[in-house]
Formats: structure tokens, sequence, C-alpha cells
């Protein structure tokens, strides 16, 4: 058996490194022959001309999940403390067979929905010509990132020994002190998992956002349209020929788009590891 869980782990590294070292070999031909400084800081995506900047799709992924964060965090953080100490039973349980639901939606539904429903009341209630902007994306992926830190966040607070809720209220602590100042903190590992988990999801999606951002390529503006990394690499793959520049710099998107989650992860885990040694 330890053989065999040795060989799963193993293949599960080994994955990791066949991608990364696909898409270094795929991205670096690109990033060379246009440049790393004008590659990542040009303004400018042109197929035609041959110009290819992606400090636009930089900037509206970290814009657009940033806000998705700052929107998502809190209401799946409030709503997993609810579902784990205060509610009742039975409201419990619709609240997370709903959570369970939204988690089990595919993209392409929050696409549609967000398409007739989203795009159209931004329009009409910001009086702009056109509704499909980074807003309209922020909102869509906030409620995607939902169900991760929802049930993530959950299931790390439900971990927590009772022996610390029971300590506190003990002292004369009230439920709800006990539920911020032990419970949360006692899971907070869990929760910045959840975190990770919601920023993950929000950096990676790409065919819900393919439909409410407009996907110009533009700099970022809240109420412009925009496109992401990954929606650049999704609408442009299909068409770009083979060996063409187009086609190698959108692998050297997919190339910062990976080192961007890779990086905000290494900065995640190294936080908790001064918290815990702290």
């Amino acid at each position: 058996m330890q053989i065999l869980f040795l060989i799963c782990g193993l293949v599960a590294v080994g994955f990791v490194l066949i991608i990364s070292i696909y898409l270094i070999v795929s991205g670096i031909p690109a990033i060379r022959e246009v440049g790393l400084l004008n590659f990542l800081f040009g303004t400018t995506w042109s197929a035609q001309n041959d110009q290819y900047g992606i400090l636009g799709f930089i900037l509206t992924s970290i814009y657009g999940t940033a806000g998705a964060i700052v929107i998502g965090v809190p209401i799946g953080f409030f709503t997993a403390v609810y579902l784990s100490k205060v509610a009742p039973p039975k409201v419990a349980a619709v609240i997370r067979t709903t959570v369970n639901l939204l988690a089990g939606i595919p993209s392409v539904v929050y696409g549609l929905v967000g398409m007739f429903v989203l795009v159209p009341w931004i329009r009409e209630t910001f009086h702009l010509p056109a509704g499909d902007s980074l807003f309209a994306a922020i909102i869509v992926l906030a409620i995607m990132i939902l169900p991760s830190i929802i049930s993530v966040s959950e299931t790390a607070l439900n971990a927590v020994p009772q022996d610390y809720e029971a300590a506190s209220l003990a002292l004369g602590a009230t439920e709800l002190e006990t539920y911020f100042r032990v419970s949360v903190p006692a899971a907070k590992s869990g929760i910045a998992a959840a975190v990770v988990l919601g920023i993950g999801r929000a950096i990676g999606e790409a065919m819900a956002i393919i439909m409410v951002a407009g996907n110009v390529a533009n700099m970022p503006s809240l109420f412009s349209s925009v496109r992401f990394l990954t929606t650049g690499i999704a609408i442009e793959m299909n068409y770009a020929s083979v060996g063409s520049l187009q086609r190698n710099a959108l692998y050297s998107i997919g190339l910062v788009l990976f080192l961007f989650i890779m990086l905000i992860n290494v900065l995640l885990n190294t936080l908790l590891k001064r918290d815990k040694e702290g």
C-alpha cells in the first residue's frame, strides 16, 4: 500500500511537471521574439500587426479576480459560519443543498444567465451602450466561487474541536465572540485553502466570462468591454495557425497565467506557515 500511495503521489507531481515543462517550452519562443518587456507591458494586442502586448489582459484578470474575491469571500465566509454554528439543522440542510447545486451548475449556464439577465440590467441601470463589461464579469465570478468557499470553510469550521468553544464559553465569552475569536482562528488554514480555491476558480474561468465580458482587448475599466487572460486563449486558439507567432503568444499567455497562479499559492502558503510559527 505504501508503494501504491507513493505511485499516486508521484503521478500527481509528474502531471504538474509535465504541464510546467510544456508551457515553458511552448511559451518561451514568443516571449523571446516579441521581447519580455513588450509582451508583459505592451498595451496593444493585434494579430494582424504582429503586436502582442498583454498588460491589459493581466490587469483585467487581476482586477476581475480581486473584485470577485472582495465580493465573494465575505459572503461565502459568513455563510459558512452561519451554516456551521448558527443555522437550525433544517435551514442549514436547505442552504447546503442549494450551495451544492450551485457547485454543479456548468459555467456556460452562469454565462447564459449573466448574458440575458445581468448584462441587460447593467446596460439599463447605468445607461451604457452595452452591458458586457468587467463589472458583469466580477459579479458572475463572485457567484461562481461561492460554493468552493462555503463548502471548504464550513468543513474547516466543523473540524474545530468542541472543547475549544466550550472553554471559551466557560470563560464568559458570548457565542458570537467564541465563533469569531476561537473557532475562526482555529480553522484559518482551511478557510485560507477555500480562498485559494476561489482565486483559482476565478482566475481560470473562461466560458462564462466570454459571454459577459465583451472580449475586447482594452485596458481595464469597470464598465467597458475587456478580455481576460483565459478568454484571450479560448477565443483565438481555434483560428491561430500552427507554428505562427500568434499561437506561440497564446501559449505564452498560458505560461504567464500558470506562473501567476503558482505565485499566489506560494505567497498564501508562506503567510500560513508564518502564522503557524508565530
